[in-house]
């Protein structure tokens, strides 16, 4: 039956915070269902709701393709290195695929994963949920609309807490191998935001300090990143996980020919300065508030848009909203910030 005539059936894959998030994203989605879920830890011990909890369970992809359930997506929110590996395993089931950000820890383990994807004919849907906040929304159309001039420089500060509450020991979370890096894991929203505003970048030259992760993470806290755009302007990406106690900002200033704007907040949430020649700033939807550690605020509010762009592709009625290549441009823009 084709996907217009009926619900699209739904397997999540990795049941941390995330995934319980895009869990719940999609049994709250008429147009869904969830059909499988799927996590090496025994059901007992997830803390499942009780809708979630009636979901069938299994305890590896292998079990889940092996039971022939009738999946016809599904959604992988297990730790960063895994990515990619289990993208190869869900495509070569002929499944289309929702990746959670990174979509692999290498440009060449993300290739791998298009090639596979066009080979199969099957869509991987990069879940990069920033660009649905209303001041993202907005400043891409005022970027597009040229009403900026030319952009002359940007500057992209990600300032974070991320301590022992959130690096502990039986975590994933600061392993170089299944976390990648401070970019890969935390920041990876920003830099999306930043090159699907203005492109790619070149001439980068970076500087990195682990100023007290030593005994946490396998890599750096924080660093300093300096770069032009190839069209034209130049940038910088100042970020750190060092803030004391809680989160300070994550923020995007840009200077243009026609003037300048600022958003901020946790999450560049929050339009702070917006002063153009000519223009009148429209009133924007209220965002939601960020918070520090807790996956159920802030960016992941905007799981339910993810889940919403897959059924309405799928459906014919809209394209991808962050499809499989700019989701590889990340992963290459901080491999190429990593080895500079």
């Amino acid at each position: 039956m084709p996907f217009q005539d009926r619900k699209i059936k739904f397997a999540v894959v990795g049941l941390g915070h995330i995934g319980k998030r895009h869990a719940e994203m999609i049994l709250r989605n008429e147009e869904c269902e969830l059909i499988a879920l799927v996590d090496t830890k025994d059901k007992s011990e997830l803390n499942l709701t009780s809708e979630a909890s009636s979901i069938p369970f299994y305890n590896s992809i292998e079990e889940l393709v092996q039971s022939a359930a009738d999946v016809d997506v599904i959604n992988i929110a297990t730790p960063n290195g895994y990515h990619a590996s289990q993208a190869m395993q869900c495509l070569e089931a002929r499944k289309h695929i929702v990746v959670e950000k990174p979509m692999a820890l290498t440009r060449q383990d993300a290739e791998k994963v298009i090639f596979k994807a066009l080979h199969v004919h099957k869509h991987v849907f990069a879940v990069m949920q920033n660009r649905y906040s209303p001041p993202s929304a907005w400043i891409k159309e005022l970027i597009e609309s040229g009403k900026l001039g030319k952009v002359f420089m940007v500057q992209l500060n990600c300032y974070w807490n991320r301590d022992e509450r959130y690096y502990k020991t039986e975590s994933w979370h600061g392993k170089k191998d299944l976390d990648g890096g401070t970019l890969f894991t935390q920041f990876s929203h920003f830099i999306d935001i930043m090159y699907w505003l203005f492109g790619d970048i070149q001439n980068i030259k970076a500087k990195f300090s682990d100023f007290n992760h030593q005994h946490l993470t396998d890599f750096e806290d924080s660093g300093f990143v300096s770069f032009d755009f190839v069209n034209g302007g130049m940038g910088s990406l100042n970020y750190s996980t060092s803030v004391w106690g809680q989160n300070l900002e994550s923020s995007m200033t840009i200077i243009a020919e026609h003037g300048s704007v600022k958003i901020g907040g946790q999450y560049m949430n929050e339009v702070e300065y917006c002063h153009i020649k000519d223009y009148q700033m429209p009133e924007l939807a209220p965002t939601n508030p960020g918070n520090d550690y807790g996956a159920y605020k802030g960016s992941a509010q905007n799981h339910h848009y993810v889940i919403e762009n897959v059924v309405d592709t799928l459906k014919g009625r809209n394209t991808i909203t962050t499809n499989a290549l700019e989701g590889l441009k990340v992963v290459d823009i901080i491999e190429r910030i990593y080895a500079s």
